[in-house]
This record gives C-alpha cells, sequence and structure tokens, in this order.
C-alpha cells in the first residue's frame, strides 16, 4: 500500500494569530499619528485668528493720534480712567486695557466665538533716532487657546519738537 501525501492548503492557526497581531499593531500605529493628525488640524486656524485680532486692535491703536493735546506735552502714557474706546482719541488711552473675557469690537459689543481670546496691549514711550522725533512702541498681545501671539507698532509725532 502506498501512502500518498495530500497537498496543503490554506493557513495554520498560528499564521492567523500572528497575522492578526501583526496587522493589529499596524493599524493601532496608523491611528495614533492619524489622532495626532486630526487633534492639531485646528491649531494653524486658531494661529490665524489670533494674528487676525492682533493686528486688528495694533492697526486701531495706530491710526489715533500721537498724543492728544489735552495732554500737554507729557511723553509718559496713562490711561484716562472712566471712558470707553470709542471716546478715546490718542494712543496712550490704550495704555492698560484689557479684555479678561473675550474679545469686544470698538463699541465694547462681546464678538461670538472669541471668548477664549484676551488681549493686552502696552504703549511705551521711546526717542527714535529719526531727527529726534518722539514715538511711542506700541506692542499688542493677544492670548488664544494654547498661543500668544504679540506684535509691534511704532506711532511718531507728526510734528518736530
Amino acid at each position: 500500500m502506498s501512502m500518498s501525501r495530500r497537498h496543503q492548503r490554506g493557513f495554520t492557526l498560528i499564521e492567523l494569530i500572528i497575522f492578526i497581531v501583526v496587522v493589529g499593531a499596524g493599524m493601532a500605529g496608523i491611528l495614533s499619528v492619524m489622532n495626532a493628525v486630526v487633534k492639531s488640524s485646528a491649531d494653524p486656524l486658531v494661529r490665524k485668528q489670533t494674528i487676525a485680532i492682533a493686528e486688528s486692535l495694533l492697526e486701531e491703536i495706530l491710526l489715533r493720534q500721537y498724543m492728544d493735546s489735552a495732554r500737554g506735552a507729557s511723553t509718559t502714557c496713562t490711561s484716562r480712567a472712566g471712558t470707553t474706546r470709542t471716546d478715546w482719541v490718542d494712543v496712550c488711552d490704550y495704555q492698560g486695557y484689557t479684555t479678561a473675557s473675550g474679545i469686544v469690537n470698538s463699541l465694547e459689543e462681546a464678538v461670538s466665538g472669541l471668548e477664549k481670546y484676551t488681549i493686552n496691549p502696552t504703549v511705551i514711550a521711546a526717542t527714535t533716532d529719526l531727527a529726534g522725533l518722539l514715538a511711542f512702541s506700541v506692542r499688542v498681545s493677544v492670548t488664544g487657546p494654547g498661543e500668544t501671539i504679540s506684535l509691534t507698532g511704532y506711532r511718531a509725532n507728526d510734528t518736530l519738537p
């Protein structure tokens, strides 16, 4: 009697278990990378929004007068107590201005969706080398969710001393 061997087809149980473990580990790695990418995909939007808020406030401040004539010839900035942004006329009025809970427009109305942002402008008097012109250095810091952006601009006096 002759014994013939049949050709085996398919996988053994051990091979199937090893395949499942390898594929499962690979999928776990791919999903963890995808999770990190999706989680941080909103960061560029937050950064752009923070920069836009900082640019907007810096532009608002720099478009104001260098110094209101009612202040005299002082080179130090102090904010005017008891007035709102609509009444402010020069860059010094923004000294010490902050928002603790969200961004407000120039009419002091809350802007929906920007509750997690805060602003903090700083105005510093400085003398430039350009013909002795006086200028204020204006630094606007905006803190958004997980990021702080600071922009600096200068507002010079229109007239020579």
